[in-house]
Parts: C-alpha cells; sequence; structure tokens
C-alpha cells in the first residue's frame, strides 16, 4: 500500500513540475513583448544580447546539474548495503557542491573580470555593466542545484515546482516594474537592460532562499563538509560533468545559437558598413523572434516533460517494444503541432509583428526565423527519448554538429543577406540536427514514425488552413484599413486570423483522424480534442 502511495504522490509531483515548467516557458516568452513595447528594438537589443551569456551558465548549473545529481543520487538509492548506501550518499553531495562552488567562482570570475573584454568581442562596451550585474547569478548556483537534485531524488517535486514559479514571477515582475520606472525617469536604454538583468538575478536568489527553507524545515539545517578522499572525487566529476551537459544539451541549444548571433550579427552588421544605431534595432527586430518560437515549442515541451517518462520507463521495462507506439505518437504530435505553430506564425506574421512589437519591420525575416519551431520541436521530443533510452552522446554530438553548422553560416551569410543569413543559419542547423535525430532513433528501434497518409492529412488540412487564413487576412484589411489605425487593424487581423486558423486546422486533422482518439487522451490537454474529434465524426 505505502509503495502505490508512494508512486501516487510521484506522479502528483511530477505533474506538478511538468506544470511549473510550461507556466515558467510561457511567462519567459510573454514579458519580453511589454518590455519591448518599453525600450523598443535598441533597447531589446540590448537586453537581448546578453541574456544568453548569463542564461548559459543558469541552465547548465541549475537545471543540468540538478537533474544529474538527482539521477546519480537515485541510482545510488538502488544500492542494498544501508551503511554503504548513506556513505555513497553524502561522497555524491560534498563532491558535486565542492566542484560546483569552484565552477561558480570560475563562471563569476570570467564573467565579472572579463565582462569588458566579453563586451568588445560583441562590438559593443557599453555591454560591460550589465554582463558584471548577471554575473552574481552564478553564485547560488551550486546550492540551487544541489537541493533540487536532492528534492527531485526523493520524488519531492513540489518544491522545486514552487521555486521555479516564483522565480520567474519575481524576476518579470522586476524587469516590467524596474524597466518602466526607468523609462519614465532616465530614459536610459543600457540603465533598461541592466534593470532586465537584476530582474533575473532577484528570481534566482527568491528560488534559492525558498529551497533552503522548505529544505531545512524538512531536513534541519543545511551542511555540507567540505573534506574529501581524492580517490572518490574524479569519478564523480566526471559523471557529473557528462550527465549534466548531456541532459541539458537541447535546452543549451537555443541558448547557444542566440551566443552565436549575440557576437556575430551587430559586429558584422557594422563592418558592413551600417549605423551602430541602426544595425542595434536592426538586432533588436531580429530578436522579436526568439519569444514567438518559445511559445511554439510549448506543446513540444509539454509532450516531452508528459510522455518521454512513459517511454523511458516502458523502454526499461519491456526492451523498448511497447515503448514504440508511443514514440510513434510524440513523433506525429511534435510534426503536426510544430508545423502548425510555425505556419501559422508565418501566415500572420505582419499582423503579429505590428500588433505586438508596433512595427512590421522585417516580417520577412521572422517569416525564416519561426520556421525553427518544426525542427525544434523534434529536437526536444527526441533528445529526451534517447535519454529515456539511456543514449546521450550521440544525441550530444548530432546537437553540436548543428551549433558548429550555425556559427560557420552565420559567418558567411550575415555580410551577404544581413540578418536573414542568421535566421537561415538558425534553420538550417536545427534541421540537420533534427535529421539526424531521427536517422539515429529509426536505426535504434527499426520503427516507421509515421505513414505516407499523416503527411498527406497533415499537408491537405495545412494548405486549407493557410488559404482561409490569406483570404481572411485581405477581407480584414479591405474592410477596417479606412477605418481604423494600421495597428488597430493588426490587432483585429491577428486575433481573428490565429483563432479561425486554428479552428480550420483542428477541426481537418479531427475529421481525418490524423490522430486516434485514445492517441488524443494521452496528450496534455488532448481530452477535449478526442471529444470533438467523436462528435464531428458521428454526423454524418
Amino acid at each position: 500500500m505505502s509503495q502505490r502511495f508512494g508512486m501516487k504522490s510521484y506522479m502528483k509531483g511530477a505533474a506538478l513540475l511538468t506544470i511549473a515548467a510550461l507556466i515558467v516557458k510561457v511567462l519567459s516568452a510573454f514579458y519580453r513583448v511589454p518590455f519591448q513595447n518599453l525600450v523598443g528594438d535598441e533597447g531589446f537589443y540590448i537586453y537581448q544580447q546578453v541574456y544568453p551569456v548569463i542564461s548559459i551558465f543558469v541552465v547548465w548549473t541549475s537545471s543540468g546539474f540538478a537533474v544529474a545529481v538527482s539521477k546519480m543520487l537515485a541510482d545510488n538509492d538502488c544500492i542494498v548495503d544501508t551503511i554503504e548506501r548513506n556513505e555513497r550518499r553524502s561522497t555524491i553531495m560534498r563532491v558535486v557542491f565542492r566542484y560546483l562552488t569552484v565552477l561558480s567562482l570560475l563562471f563569476f570570475a570570467v564573467l565579472f573580470g572579463g565582462a569588458e573584454k566579453i563586451a568588445q568581442l560583441m562590438g559593443d562596451v557599453q555591454l560591460a555593466p550589465l554582463i558584471r550585474t548577471g554575473s552574481l547569478v552564478v553564485l547560488v548556483m551550486p546550492v540551487l542545484a544541489i537541493l533540487k537534485g536532492g528534492f527531485q531524488s526523493r520524488g519531492i517535486m513540489e518544491p522545486i515546482a514552487y521555486a521555479q514559479v516564483l522565480e520567474q514571477a519575481i524576476r518579470v515582475t522586476v524587469i516590467l516594474v524596474g524597466t518602466f520606472i526607468i523609462m519614465t525617469t532616465t530614459k536610459s536604454l543600457y540603465d533598461a537592460g541592466k534593470m532586465a538583468i537584476i530582474g533575473t538575478v532577484i528570481g534566482e536568489i527568491t528560488a534559492f532562499l525558498l529551497l533552503v527553507y522548505i529544505f531545512s524545515k524538512r531536513f534541519g539545517l543545511f551542511r555540507v563538509h567540505l573534506r574529501l578522499h581524492q580517490a572518490k572525487s574524479f569519478p564523480i566529476i566526471k559523471e557529473v560533468t557528462w550527465l549534466s551537459l548531456s541532459v541539458s544539451m537541447s535546452g543549451l541549444l537555443l541558448l547557444g545559437y542566440q551566443l552565436v548571433d549575440s557576437f556575430t550579427i551587430y559586429s558584422f552588421l557594422i563592418d558592413n558598413g551600417m549605423a551602430p544605431t541602426v544595425a542595434k534595432e536592426t538586432k533588436g527586430i531580429y530578436d522579436r523572434g526568439q519569444p514567438l518560437v518559445q511559445l511554439g515549442v510549448v506543446i513540444a515541451s509539454s509532450l516531452s516533460l508528459a510522455i518521454v517518462p512513459l517511454v523511458a520507463h516502458l523502454s526499461k521495462k519491456q526492451e523498448g517494444r511497447s515503448a514504440i507506439p508511443f514514440i510513434q505518437l510524440t513523433y506525429k504530435a511534435s510534426v503536426l503541432f510544430g508545423w502548425a505553430a510555425s505556419l501559422g506564425l508565418m501566415l500572420v506574421m505582419p499582423y503579429l509583428n505590428e500588433m505586438l512589437f508596433k512595427t512590421n519591420a522585417l516580417s520577412e525575416v521572422l517569416i525564416v526565423y519561426v520556421f525553427q519551431i518544426v525542427p525544434l520541436s523534434i529536437i526536444l521530443t527526441f533528445t529526451a527519448i534517447l535519454q529515456g533510452y539511456g543514449k546521450l552522446k550521440r544525441p550530444a554530438l548530432f546537437l553540436m554538429i548543428g551549433f558548429v553548422v550555425k556559427i560557420i553560416l552565420n559567418v558567411r551569410l550575415i555580410g551577404w543577406l544581413g540578418v536573414l543569413g542568421a535566421a537561415i543559419a538558425n534553420d538550417i542547423g536545427l534541421l540537420l540536427t533534427a535529421f539526424l535525430l531521427i536517422v539515429y532513433l529509426k536505426t535504434l528501434t527499426g520503427i516507421q514514425l509515421a505513414s505516407s497518409d499523416f503527411y498527406k492529412k497533415v499537408g491537405m488540412a495545412s494548405i486549407s488552413m493557410a488559404v482561409v487564413v490569406l483570404v481572411w487576412l485581405q477581407l480584414v484589411s479591405a474592410f477596417l484599413s479606412h477605418l481604423l489605425s494600421s495597428r488597430s487593424v493588426a490587432v483585429i487581423a491577428g486575433f481573428t486570423a490565429v483563432g479561425l486558423g486554428a479552428f480550420v486546422l483542428l477541426t481537418i486533422i479531427a475529421k481525418k483522424r490524423v490522430l486516434l482518439e485514445k492517441e488524443w487522451y494521452l496528450l496534455p490537454f488532448g481530452r477535449r480534442m478526442a471529444v470533438y474529434q467523436l462528435w464531428l465524426n458521428s454526423k454524418k
């Protein structure tokens, strides 16, 4: 009975963690819109230049190491001998904490002491104070990683979920309120960018304090003894480093691509004769695509969080045979919703661009930019599935290949095509990675991911949606352009077209039964779609 209760409690905690992760992703995408409206394209450029530099360290140390610690501690709990198990657990915690402390101090020294050099490499020395401010965030990473990993290894997910949501809520509040105050007083764009970075630091500190408080309430005061046996340290350090990089690689991928853009786009535009202010605004407009992509991959993220643990469980229990239908469903759902989100954004981009960001500048670049949602949706789910199979090295290699391609293409294309070249580089790098992952998974499992009939039905639904949306946008523009302001027309056209397009697409895929009713039930929030599909196909 206790075992059953324990599993029920664990699943409840995992569901809470899934919901928290989705809330964080949605908040992370949404706050950028009012922030851009407050600071404009140049101010948005300032923030987006520094954001990936700081976030890479946060994702790797706080998230990647937390999962790695959790896995190592969970594996350790399989040891039968109680004394050996407790000693091993204590050793892992001490070694990892000391290692993370050294890493955090090293990262802090590099970011704080090297801020001027990093800013120079980006082509904008005024970014140095923002980088120094952001460097503070890495100092809380050791404790955050240990506490998150410790809670997760025991199946106690609630504190992690609460910390994630609170951290993001505090961060967004500080960013928007602080930026509003600055833009109504000093109007300094670099100060506004610094305030946005301060919001990130305060959010991480808040999560740190909450987890320390919860831990001390449950287990007593937080103590770590740094005395170690040297012979035990290196294997643990090696394992936790490799695991942390492997499990956070897909999360680091987008940040890595953004980091490449931070070091190449602005400086290359300047080298090609563009005025500094224009180059900053151009990079800021290009960065508008980032929150749109984040929203577009929310469904893929929810799939990887909801279905993938089931795939991992089944692959271990029955040698992967019964996991195959779930892998096929994950692939079909990723392609379907990734493509639907990408195509939908492409169709309404000029209107959506103006609705959210005040102007429709560089909409053609953003159309190319948001196509990356399709390969990203596949990458996020497939890397997680392969982790469930215990395959970490190949996915990491494929992600790295795509990253190198992104760097090479940025260098080659930006001078020729401007920011359009950077958007194309994103798509090609991610498409290559997605293709390699698909080939590898098919080789590993020997399965057919989807039938040709699936692609035909998705294509039919896509064409229908495109025709309806484009005709609707033309009608709205023709009737309202003389009556309302350009942005008002964009708001009406954008909202109605998104709703109409979603309705048309979902209705056709339901009528054609692209996914079976039992498959809809397995997807997050798919129950209503299953009911709608049953009702639609019962009508003569």
